[in-house]
């Protein structure tokens, strides 16, 4: 593969990802005051070719964050228990804030890779035409 097309598929790759990234944490701050909502994750892997690392990235699996969620006291809750208690969501508002912000962030840096090496394969094609 070329080196222009190993560039486009690698800063695609990471712009997928990103994307991926966003919406799961658009997914967790929606959910931020849902009883029982467990906060939802996601690592990225190297994606590999013949054994070969090729530069790109995938989303990993996803997988829900098992610390333990908030007793909120509210007797008048639907859910409350005997005692007045139910559990709340472990989503972080100003955790997930960062996190989207530094995906976006991430992904800006991506697109703008991906910018360049279209137009630096466009200038090529260019002189090569002269």
């Amino acid at each position: 593969m070329s080196d222009f097309l190993q560039s486009l598929s690698v800063s695609a790759s990471g712009l997928r990802a990103q994307a991926s990234r966003l919406r799961l944490t658009s997914e967790n701050l929606a959910n931020v005051d849902t009883p029982g909502y467990r906060r939802k994750t996601s690592s990225f892997e190297s994606v590999k070719e013949s054994g070969q690392p090729t530069g790109e990235v995938k989303q990993g699996r996803v997988q829900l964050d098992q610390s333990s969620l908030p007793d909120i006291f509210d007797p008048n809750h639907p859910m409350a228990n005997e005692k007045g208690y139910y559990q709340g969501s472990n989503v972080n508002l100003m955790m997930e804030i960062a996190d989207a912000r530094e995906a976006q962030r991430s992904y800006d840096a991506n697109l703008k890779m991906f910018e360049q090496a279209r137009k630096m394969s466009s200038s090529l094609m260019d002189l090569l035409r002269r």
